[in-house]
């Protein structure tokens, strides 16, 4: 499937944190995104959720993050946010109900194609007892949007 998405992550750094392990927590799951420093946050873009995607395959995940994506899903894009001490980890953790006192790895997916339910079947497709039902892409593919025509 080509796809066209822009992914905006953004992580408060806290006094009392190393920058360095913020912006590897934020890479640990994004690997794709380009980082920032910017006004006490690390900024990132990516146009790309496939290594995401490997991590919630791997986590076993799928259905959570479908839910998730779902639930905050608009005409344009989905948001979520992930607890950044998981992600250091290299952990998928989806950040809900009260904010961690560090902070969240906020990310807002914009979807300019396909549409968003489509975007989000590719990278959280549904399952059947744990298995991907007709998963638009295999476990591992990815796709190089810098390949691709916008």
């Amino acid at each position: 499937m080509i796809y066209s998405v822009d992914v905006d992550i953004r992580a408060p750094v806290r006094d009392t944190e190393v920058t360095d392990r913020v912006a590897d927590a934020v890479s640990n799951v994004f690997p794709d995104a380009e980082l920032t420093h910017e006004n006490g946050a690390l900024v990132a873009e990516t146009h790309t959720l496939d290594a995401f995607s490997d991590v919630l395959h791997e986590q076993e995940i799928l259905d959570t993050a479908r839910r998730v994506f779902l639930n905050n899903a608009t005409d344009e894009g989905f948001s979520f946010s992930l607890k950044k001490q998981a992600a250091f980890e290299g952990v998928v953790n989806f950040a809900v109900g009260e904010s961690d006192e560090l902070g969240e790895i906020d990310v807002d997916v914009r979807v300019r194609e396909p549409d968003v339910e489509a975007f989000i079947d590719y990278v959280a497709p549904e399952t059947d007892e744990g298995r991907p039902v007709d998963p638009v892409r295999e476990y591992g593919d990815r796709f190089d949007p810098e390949d691709a025509e916008y």
